[in-house]
């Protein structure tokens, strides 16, 4: 009688954790892909007006916009990684045992999407300082270059809208990494209780 309670409380607990992975890793995969393809239309949109401007491009900022993008490349891995997570609540809702993923396993995968977040919000915050940097600089030395009558600026020396959707670009894709460790580490709590 007591071994049919604990495979019924056994069987209980896999469904809701099953649940509870297909529940995360679907909020996780769809705010990690709308954040990442903002962040990168963004960015995009940033390097191709700057190369149709004919601006001069600071070094700072395509560093800065560099490391940007590898944290977006790394924030693809994490989508994928969300992916896995629906999986693994699909597969861990299987009524065959067999099919049901190891713990040993589901825990790996969930060290994986951390160790992936946390790398593409290093690469992002490397990107932040650097652009931030860079306009932090840009203000201090914006100085009027007087003319005569008329007093003009240097365009390229002065803080635009577009410098600020690269630094919002940046913001968003800390944001996903941040959402997307958020679920891994649940997901991890949930799973060693």
């Amino acid at each position: 009688m007591s071994d049919r309670s604990d495979t019924q409380s056994s069987s209980t607990n896999i469904r809701s954790i099953g649940q509870t992975f297909r529940l995360t890793g679907w909020i996780s995969f769809w705010t990690q892909l709308v954040l990442g393809v903002i962040a990168g239309g963004i960015l995009l949109f940033a390097i191709f007006s700057q190369g149709t401007g004919g601006r001069n491009n600071n070094p700072g900022t395509g560093f800065g916009v560099f490391f940007a993008f590898a944290g977006i490349v790394a924030l693809m891995g994490g989508v994928f990684i969300a992916f896995r997570y629906m999986q693994t609540g699909r597969k861990l809702l299987s009524a065959n045992p067999v099919n049901r993923p190891r713990k040993a396993e589901t825990v790996q995968v969930l060290r994986l999407g951390m160790i992936v977040h946390f790398v593409g919000m290093l690469l992002t915050l490397f990107g932040a300082q650097a652009i931030i940097g860079t306009l932090f600089a840009k203000a201090l030395t914006s100085q009027p270059i007087s003319t005569g009558v008329f007093t003009q600026r240097d365009p390229s020396q002065t803080v635009q809208a577009l410098d600020l959707l690269v630094v919002q670009a940046n913001t968003n894709t800390i944001t996903a990494h941040f959402a997307g460790l958020v679920a891994s580490v649940w997901l991890l709590n949930r799973i060693t209780r």
